[in-house]
């Protein structure tokens, strides 16, 4: 099982195992991993597990968050990094982790963002972009990751509001969708399958209709997504 070390300046303070979907991080008493210290946030940052993977997300801190030193909003953990908060750390333990090879660079972070909202009126710039996060290279760490899913094709296709048709082939490990500060969700691969999550907002996403909840969701081809009032259609296809 994956665990996390934490620590202060090179001491021991306790181990956590990693054994649930969604990890808390932060100030508040009822985060899981509770950091008492002004440099944290209440809500500071949030670990993501699925399979065997783990993805890191700074939920906007006023301070940031750190892995091997670098800065990052999100990122896919390997093995034995070091998440640096102030004087504070959480080695990430799990030999199993997500190997994208070689050419592996310590800040790389996963897929981009796709920000959609509905438009007013026709004339209303569109909001169905992709914001680059940072990202993964067009080179060898793209195929690896690519070659994950198999040989099946994977990709959304907007059905309505300001963007209509416009299509996203998912080649990433994991893409998140949806407008910040209102509601967010990730689709991520495993393998042949991919799964929806809810990250933020008040609301959970809607998959045909239905409210996913709090765990994730295995989508199937053509399946509705429903998200910020924008409809996806989620297509499955033999490539």
């Amino acid at each position: 099982m994956a665990k996390l070390i934490f620590s202060l300046e090179g001491g021991f303070i306790a181990e956590y195992p990693i054994n649930k979907e969604r990890l808390t991080i932060g100030r508040r008493p009822e985060s899981d991993i509770h950091i008492d210290n002004l440099a944290v946030s209440g809500n500071h940052a949030t670990i993501l597990t699925i399979g065997k993977d783990s993805f890191l997300e700074d939920n906007h801190s006023t301070n940031g968050t750190k892995v091997n030193g670098l800065a990052v909003t999100k990122r896919v953990l390997q093995h034995n990094d070091v998440i640096g908060f102030g004087k504070f750390e959480l080695r990430y333990y799990n030999e199993s982790a997500l190997n994208v090879g070689k050419s592996f660079k310590p800040n790389i972070q996963f897929e981009r963002t796709m920000l959609v909202s509905p438009a007013s009126s026709p004339r209303q710039k569109s909001k169905f972009d992709t914001t680059v996060m940072t990202g993964h290279s067009q080179g060898d760490n793209h195929r690896s990751i690519h070659a994950e899913a198999g040989d099946r094709k994977a990709s959304i296709r907007v059905l309505n509001g300001a963007s209509p048709s416009k299509e996203l082939v998912l080649t990433k490990v994991m893409t998140t969708l949806g407008k910040t500060g209102e509601q967010v969700a990730v689709i991520t691969k495993r393998t042949d399958y991919y799964f929806i999550t809810h990250l933020e907002g008040k609301s959970f996403p809607k998959v045909n209709e239905n409210p996913i909840g709090i765990r994730p969701m295995m989508l199937k081809n053509l399946d509705i997504i429903e998200l910020s009032g924008i409809k996806m259609q989620f297509s499955l296809t033999n490539q």
